[in-house]
Order: C-alpha cells, then sequence, then structure tokens
C-alpha cells in the first residue's frame, strides 16, 4: 500500500456532524485565522446531499403537472374539487405492455363522464422511455 492511500485527513464525520472540504492554502477559503502558510488546512464548511438524478425528477414533475391539469379538464373541476384519481406512474412503468397499462389507466379514470382514450394514448406516450424513480443512493464519502 501506499503512504498516499493510508493517510487521512480527518476521521469520517458521523450522522450530524459537518463535512469540511480540504482546499490549497490561501486559495478562496474563509478563515478566522490569517493565512500565513502556518496551517496548511483550511476548511471550508459545505453541505452533503444525495445526488439525485435532476433531469429525471423534473420530467417527473412535468409530468405530474401535466396530468393534473388534464384530469382538471376530463372532469371539469379543480383540483381540490377532483375526485380521487390514483395514477402511479411507477407502477405504470413496471408493466410491459402498453395494452395493459391503458386497461389500468382506464380502470382509474371509470368515473369520468367525459372520453378518456386521448388522455390515456397521450400518457402512454410520455411515460415511454421514463426509468422508475428508485430510491437516491448516496455517493461515497
Amino acid at each position: 500500500m501506499s503512504a498516499a492511500s493510508t493517510e487521512t485527513s480527518a476521521p469520517l464525520p458521523t450522522a450530524g456532524s459537518r463535512v469540511f472540504f480540504q482546499g490549497a492554502p490561501g486559495v478562496g477559503c474563509v478563515s478566522s485565522a490569517p493565512i500565513n502558510g502556518e496551517d496548511p488546512v483550511q476548511k471550508k464548511q459545505g453541505k452533503v446531499t444525495v445526488k439525485y438524478d435532476r433531469k429525471e425528477l423534473r420530467k417527473r414533475l412535468n409530468l405530474e403537472e401535466w396530468i393534473i391539469e388534464q384530469l382538471s379538464e376530463l372532469y371539469d373541476c379543480e383540483e381540490e374539487e377532483m375526485p380521487e384519481v390514483e395514477i402511479d406512474i411507477d407502477d405504470l412503468l413496471e408493466i410491459s405492455s402498453d395494452d395493459e397499462r391503458a386497461s389500468k389507466l382506464q380502470e382509474s379514470l371509470i368515473d369520468c363522464y367525459k372520453p378518456t382514450e386521448d388522455f390515456v394514448r397521450e400518457l402512454l406516450g410520455r411515460i415511454r422511455g421514463m426509468r422508475k424513480l428508485s430510491a437516491p443512493t448516496k455517493k461515497g464519502l
């Protein structure tokens, strides 16, 4: 093993602790100590976040907003007045064929008095190519 791989600058953080990033001395870090080269490790406070696929989340949010808008038109009412309609995108993505997906959607829209075929067709087209959202994974620290 090389010497570089066995050196650590700090113990691993525990839950609720802060994480600091190590930067080059005197480069863009804010510190209460003067920059004089005595403290080679300046600490910059940062946040650790879970990495999400933002593009996929944005597509999903846009799709959900579109669904609400379309259901409002189908039921001729505002979102607050709309009957309980559950359309689970992840459940639809688990179904292998478009015919089965369409059938499941039609079951969810059974109480709608307006034709729903165009909505179902458009929704199936919009979810094509989407992935089921999984729990986000944490990148190694």
